[in-house]
């Protein structure tokens, strides 16, 4: 039986000549018990549908109807799950769960409607929590908070936009395991947006990718027996397949060329540079490891005494050579990258770059942060010229101004060089962050979470684009992630590091595939889900808190 149905709809926004058209004759029907996922990129129109089912927004042409009557606005039985919390700060757990009860059921008796919140906050795991507020609450609390809340309504029909998406990858995986368990057992009809692919095939019945253009795309059937557990999905012959055909299909519709125009960059030497007499004694040694970690050490002062953040972090990197660095939040990744980047002083040991000691930041290692830090009132071109002025001072204007449109041509900003940055999406700054750190032709490229602000199909976008560049340049470069997949597609070695504190490499994995990459050649690489299980194994096991034999640590210190 179908449940909710779109019947020729269309939504635009605006009048006249300043109309934006969202959504274009969308057809669609939604079945009883149906978990359905929506899939596409930011601005595809997802909200606007999920809204349009809510009866938060009206088409502006066709009919959107609930069990065949037209829907005229919100109603309880089509309950909402939004990304950002939305809980009253000052009502407890059992308080803002309470609350959506006192909206909908007001001649409920109070008893009851205790069972219903006790109920409820059980089911989303936080009896311990009953009492805390919001504040005291971390987002993947408050977001289960959300999920009781809406489950307490006994909607119908749930209605989730992105609620994982704020969420750390760890917290998501389990969240989305929970919103899975809690649909089969009340037999609820889901309809999820997201914008991560492997998300949309561990919960979907069926999947529906929507096109830029606002119109609906392709569907998938997802034909894998429930319940469907991560780590094995990686041997699952269905998953894979099912997630190469969703990945090419998105990227065919939605990531065109990034690198752009026709500019040649100058022969231009930047002033960063080891001194002559060292150059020359350092000719035919110095790209055997070019960057050498030594017995690193983080230590920082407490009350309690000295807390010990990262140890005896060994690790030789040769030149040209693209390292991913990953592990769980709080393992000491972001602080060894500080350390290289001369932001964050060393307690104990080393690093040389070059055959020189870092000391300080300094051009020659330039930083790309998970927020790109532009000056929000210059265009693209002048965040990025502040760095190219500095770094080549004996260039010609001209010269500098080439450096500067040259790899924001490379980035895709061939037609945004004039734009200033306050009027720009996060993806596009982010574009100017990897142009800005390219054009300081630096030795060594420190990438922190660079694309960790974005969503999933963004990021694609992007480690395309970082891809696209640095395989021009073959810059020395690290890449903070948490991401298996992007740690994968970008490096050549994957570094493991153990929890923290005292967090030191627990693993490294050398990445034998070809270049360049592409995101859909490495799905279809037969070695790509071997890689993919060593990195899962080793997170899997350190996300109980899991430590290094000595002899191990040992081992991979002299690899």
């Amino acid at each position: 039986m179908s449940v909710l149905k779109f019947e020729n709809v269309s939504k635009s926004f605006g009048e006249g000549t300043h109309t934006t058209h969202v959504l274009k004759d969308i057809n669609l029907e939604v079945q009883e018990g149906e978990f359905l996922v929506l899939l596409g990129f930011s601005g595809t129109g997802k909200t606007t549908l999920i809204n349009l089912m809510a009866g938060l927004e009206m088409p502006t042409k066709g009919t959107v109807s609930f069990k065949d009557k037209p829907i005229t606005g919100p109603g309880p039985e089509r309950g909402v799950i939004f990304q950002s919390y939305s809980l009253m700060p000052w009502l407890t757990v059992n308080g803002n769960v309470r609350l959506a009860l006192d909206s909908v059921f007001p001649k409920m008796p109070k008893a009851e409607k205790e069972e219903k919140v006790a109920h409820y906050v059980n089911m989303v795991g936080l009896s311990h929590a009953t009492a805390r507020r919001p504040a005291e609450l971390s987002g993947g609390m408050r977001q289960r908070v959300n999920v009781a809340r809406a489950l307490a309504m006994n909607p119908e029909v749930l209605l989730l936009d992105e609620p994982l998406s704020a969420l750390d990858a760890l917290t998501r995986a389990n969240l989305a395991d929970e919103i899975e368990a809690i649909w089969d057992a009340e037999k609820k009809t889901c309809v999820l947006i997201t914008n991560d692919v492997d998300e949309a095939i561990i919960l979907a019945d069926r999947i529906i990718a929507l096109n830029p253009d606002g119109t609906l795309g392709r569907e998938f059937k997802v034909n894998i027996e429930r319940r469907r557990d991560r780590m094995e999905m990686n041997h699952h012959e269905g998953f894979k397949k099912l997630r190469a055909e969703v990945t090419k299909y998105l990227m065919d519709v939605g990531i065109e060329a990034k690198a752009e125009g026709s500019r040649v960059l100058p022969d231009v030497t930047p002033i960063h540079g080891v001194p002559a007499a060292v150059k020359d004694a350092q000719k035919g040694m110095i790209d055997h490891n070019f960057l050498d970690f030594s017995q690193l050490h983080k230590v920082y002062p407490t009350p309690k005494g000295p807390l010990t953040v990262v140890e005896d972090f060994d690790l030789k990197i040769q030149r040209g050579e693209f390292i991913s660095l990953i592990g769980h939040s709080g393992c000491g990744k972001s602080t060894v990258l500080t350390m290289a980047a001369g932001l964050n002083a060393i307690s104990k040991g080393g690093i040389r770059l070059d055959g020189r000691h870092v000391e300080g930041a300094d051009p020659e290692r330039a930083v790309v942060f998970q927020s790109p830090n532009l000056f929000p009132w210059l265009s693209a071109k002048e965040n990025v010229a502040i760095g190219v002025d500095k770094v080549y001072p004996k260039a010609s204007q001209g010269e500098r101004q080439d450096v500067v449109e040259y790899y924001l041509e490379r980035v895709g900003l061939a037609d945004a060089m004039d734009r200033p940055a306050h009027s720009m999406s996060n993806g596009m700054k982010q574009r100017v962050g990897i142009a800005r750190a390219f054009a300081l032709s630096p030795k060594l490229l420190l990438l922190d979470e660079p694309f960790g602000m974005l969503d999933s199909l963004t990021r694609w976008e992007l480690q395309e684009v970082l891809m696209e560049v640095w395989d021009r340049t073959k810059v020395t470069a690290i890449c903070v992630t948490h991401d298996v997949d992007e740690a994968i597609l970008l490096a050549d070695r994957v570094v493991m590091m153990t929890n923290g504190p005292q967090a030191t490499i627990g693993k490294i994995v050398d990445v034998d595939l070809p270049r360049p990459r592409s995101r859909q050649a490495l799905l279809e690489h037969p070695d790509y889900y071997r890689y993919r299980q060593d990195v899962l194994d080793f997170l899997e096991e350190y996300e109980h808190g899991a430590k290094p034999k000595p002899k191990v640590a040992k081992a991979i210190a002299a690899e």
